[in-house]
């Protein structure tokens, strides 16, 4: 499995999160709505996955099933959020961080 492309749209900050972020997994399939949350001791971040809620019950949408297809998603979005940040420290480019 291949992340093919990564989209952040950075939001404003609020308990922890800070963007919204998609990926395109082998050019197939597109996963969207994972929220990219700071860790809240500062040291890095933190994906969760989209759900919805009907009645009382909470479901998953969609989300990793092992360890390496979710450590995966991390290192592209992680990356490309670390790749965006740098660009913002030297005053280049927007709060859009476009696709991967």
């Amino acid at each position: 499995m291949k992340v093919t492309e990564v989209d952040i749209q950075f939001v404003k900050p609020k308990d922890g999160l800070i963007a919204f972020a998609s990926v395109v997994v082998d050019d197939q399939l597109y996963l969207g709505g994972i929220a990219v949350h700071r860790k809240l001791n500062g040291s890095g971040y933190r994906l969760t996955y989209p759900t919805r809620k009907v009645g009382t019950e909470q479901f998953s949408l969609f989300h990793p099933i092992r360890r390496p297809t979710g450590l995966a998603i991390e290192d592209a979005i992680f990356g490309k959020l670390k790749n965006v940040a740098s660009r913002l420290d030297a005053g280049h480019g927007g709060s859009d961080a476009g696709p991967a």
